[in-house]
C-alpha cells in the first residue's frame, strides 16, 4: 500500500514537472515562433534639370563717337540646376567680327586674343576698332577672367581680363560642381568696343547675337 502511495506520489510529480516543462513551452514557443522579419523598398527618382535665362537685349553705352572711343555693356546669365555634379556654362557669337552692321557689312574686329587678358595688352590697337567681352561671378575663374565686379563705365574694366569671341564655337566662361540655388547662379558678360587713336570706327547700327548654352554635367 505504501509502495502504491509513493509510486503515485513519483508519477504525479513527473507529471506536474512534465507539465510545467511543456506546457510553459508550449506558452512561450508561439511567440517565438510568430516573430518573422521581412523588408520592402522605397525608392523616388529625381530627375536632373537645367534652365537658362538670357540677360535682357544690351545696349552698349555711351555712343562711339569722333571725340568718344570707349563703350561698354553687361548683363547676366542665371543658371539654374539639381545637378549634383553641378554645370557649364558658354557663350558664341553669330558670326566671326561679332559686332557689325548688316546693312553695310562693316564690322568691328574681333579681339585677336584667346586668352584673355587686360584690354589695352591683349585688345586695343590704335589702327582697328575692337569688340571683346569679358565675365564676373561665384562659378567664373577669376585666374582667366579677373577679378573686376563691374563693366558698365563706359571703359573696359582694369581688373578684367577680355578676349574676342571665336563665331559660333562656344567659349566657356562658368562651371560648378555642384547644384545650384533655387534662384540660380548668376555670371555676368561684360562687353567693350574701342575705336584706336588712328582710326574712326564708321557710323552705323551694329549689333551681335550672342548664345548661351547651360550643361548639365
Amino acid at each position: 500500500m505504501r509502495r502504491n502511495t509513493i509510486f503515485s506520489l513519483i508519477a504525479g510529480s513527473v507529471v506536474g514537472i512534465g507539465f510545467l516543462i511543456f506546457g510553459g513551452y508550449a506558452l512561450v514557443e508561439p511567440l517565438q515562433v510568430g516573430a518573422v522579419t521581412d523588408t520592402t523598398t522605397v525608392s523616388l527618382t529625381v530627375t536632373e534639370e537645367i534652365s537658362l535665362t538670357a540677360p535682357a537685349a544690351i545696349s552698349m553705352s555711351p555712343d562711339i563717337t569722333m571725340s568718344v572711343s570707349t563703350s561698354t555693356g553687361g548683363g547676366a546669365w542665371n543658371v539654374k540646376t539639381n545637378s549634383q555634379a553641378g554645370y557649364t556654362l558658354s557663350l558664341h557669337a553669330d558670326q566671326t567680327n561679332a559686332l557689325h552692321d548688316s546693312s553695310t557689312g562693316e564690322a568691328f574686329t574681333d579681339c585677336a586674343t584667346t586668352t584673355p587678358g587686360a584690354w589695352n595688352t591683349a585688345c586695343e590697337d590704335p589702327n582697328n576698332y575692337i569688340f571683346g567681352f569679358s565675365a564676373y561671378g561665384p562659378d567664373v575663374p577669376d585666374g582667366t577672367w579677373g577679378t573686376g565686379n563691374d563693366c558698365t563705365s563706359g571703359f573696359p574694366n582694369n581688373d578684367l581680363n577680355y578676349r574676342g569671341f571665336d563665331g559660333t564655337t562656344d567659349i566657356q566662361i562658368a562651371s560648378a560642381n555642384s547644384e545650384t540655388g533655387t534662384s540660380g547662379t548668376d555670371s555676368t558678360m561684360c562687353v567693350a568696343a574701342t575705336q584706336g587713336s588712328n582710326v574712326y570706327a564708321p557710323d552705323g547700327s551694329y549689333s551681335t547675337t550672342i548664345t548661351g548654352t547651360a550643361t548639365a554635367q
